[in-house]
């Protein structure tokens, strides 16, 4: 306990400088308990072994055109789950929301920062990040500090911009050593950064090679798989170097899916022809991995395809939020997946509105800010190029999320609170053009599920060349005309 409070005095004297820190307890029968804690919170502590935790904005290619999308991540898994997450847009405090996601894909900004913090610790933000670039291939990410970048960074307190590739394959060609084979990692972009290193893995365990080229056995019986150092969130498929091997793949690294609705989650695998597998499951993983047993009413296994497993959640909860480890029984023993990075599941449906006061100066910390007791959704309108616009331009409305939700979403749209007939291939994008004074009117949209999730409704107005088109005018209009027809009928009576 002496050594307990001389470290807590040491770590209050250096005045908070590290984001976080990792404490292992070691119990009687030498076990050892991990605690990720952010700096200054209150834990016990039990021995000196500590290692800093950074808090970082993880930038990662989407799905949906040249976009990418934000998280807000520690280097471990928070033991305390942090009360919410704030964001920050050219330092200044944009919201706060449970969810560690940010609530906009982005397209590449000029002069444009992003920075997040964990509510509590506000004076403890991430680095900021601004998105460059983004093609089909790359895109490019400049942060303020250089943690991020490359040990080849002369300092941490240096700026540096790096290109990064959105997809990693791994290519096998023969190699003039016999009995090997040669693996190179390669990327959809072309990389030339002197930055930029790679980051190999074997099992899915990390290993100590990190060129763009190996050298392995040609017997090796284990699955390879590479990264470029810093997006290891965007790793490449395992690969075997022989014919049979242990191999586990994800079809979806991250999913984000509504509350109420249901999600699949699909993993492909091969083992060595010799090996029976007994039995397959998948583990939930928060603080703990529990295994999950078959409820008819939420959880189902498909075992139905070779070589494939698929987990199905049904009417998702917010409890469903967490990381999901397929696994599987040998004859001999259990494939142990601990160590494999699963697939991420996001369930997000309503959440308590927040908003701040009008003075900027109430920004600055958390504390300040006041949270309304009602349930908003998480579908959002939105409107480009803007809210009101005018006569004969194209007009895209889109059903927005606080994280992308899967491609075979269904959307349902609605014109002053009327469903309308979808369009051709017309789903989260509803598009108008060109737009007309019939098209104005207040939008919303839904997503069906069992909870029925909708948005607010917004209001588009279009202009024309005589004066504004709302709904509020059309019906002005329509009462003069009426009106006008009375007088002339009156007149001729």
């Amino acid at each position: 306990m002496i050594r307990s409070e001389k470290t807590a005095m040491l770590l209050a004297e250096a005045g908070c400088l590290f984001m976080g820190f990792i404490l292992c307890l070691s119990g009687v029968n030498g076990g050892e308990t991990r605690i990720c804690a952010l700096k200054c919170s209150s834990v016990d502590l039990h021995c000196s072994h500590q290692a800093v935790a950074e808090l970082q904005v993880k930038v990662i290619p989407a799905t949906e055109g040249q976009t990418v999308t934000l998280m807000c991540s520690s280097s471990c898994p928070l033991t305390e789950k942090p009360a919410a997450y704030i964001w920050y847009k050219n330092r200044e405090f944009l919201y706060e929301d449970w969810s560690p996601w940010y609530q906009e894909l982005l397209s590449s900004e000029e002069a444009v920062t992003y920075s997040c913090a964990v509510k509590g610790y506000e004076d403890l933000r991430a680095p900021e990040v601004s998105v460059d670039s983004i093609t089909q291939t790359c895109f490019s990410v400049t942060y303020a500090k250089g943690r991020m970048c490359s040990s080849q960074q002369t300092s941490v307190d240096e700026s540096c911009s790096i290109t990064y590739p959105r997809e990693i394959h791994v290519q096998r060609t023969p190699a003039e050593q016999r009995g090997h084979i040669r693996l190179t990692c390669n990327s959809s972009c072309f990389l030339t950064d002197p930055l930029i290193s790679f980051v190999w893995y074997e099992t899915r365990k990390p290993t100590v090679k990190e060129g763009k080229q190996i050298l392995v056995p040609s017997s090796l019986p284990d699955s390879l798989s590479c990264a470029v150092k810093g997006l290891e969130d965007v790793r490449s498929a395992d690969v075997c170097v022989n014919d049979s091997c242990w191999s586990l793949n994800y079809v979806h690294s991250r999913i984000c899916a509504l509350e109420g609705s249901s999600v699949n989650i699909s993993s492909k695998y091969s083992h060595p022809d010799y090996v029976q597998i007994q039995s397959k499951c998948w583990y939930k993983v928060k603080r703990e991995a529990e295994q999950l047993t078959e409820d008819a009413g939420h959880v189902e296994y498909d075992d139905s395809m070779k070589n494939q497993h698929i987990l199905r959640l049904k009417k998702l909860k917010r409890d469903d939020s967490a990381e999901y480890r397929f696994t599987f029984t040998t004859e001999y023993e259990e494939v142990n997946q601990s160590d494999f990075p699963g697939v991420t599941l996001i369930v997000t449906g309503e959440r308590a509105s927040m908003r701040s006061s009008d003075s900027a100066q109430n920004h600055q910390t958390s504390s300040r800010i006041q949270s309304n007791t009602a349930g908003i959704p998480e579908l959002r309108v939105k409107m480009s190029p803007s809210a009101v616009v005018t006569e004969g331009q194209r007009v895209t409305l889109t059903c927005s999320t606080s994280c992308p939700l899967t491609d075979n979403t269904n959307y349902i749209w609605y014109l002053n609170s009327r469903p309308l007939t979808p369009r051709e291939n017309q789903n989260k994008h509803l598009i108008l053009d060109p737009v007309s004074r019939e098209d104005a009117g207040s939008y919303s949209c839904a997503v069906k599920t069992n909870k029925d999730i909708s948005s607010a409704p917004k209001t588009l107005t279009v202009q024309s060349i005589t004066g504004t088109w709302t709904p509020a005018a059309a019906g002005v209009s329509a009462a003069l005309l009426l009106l006008i027809l009375l007088t002339v009928c009156c007149w001729i009576r």
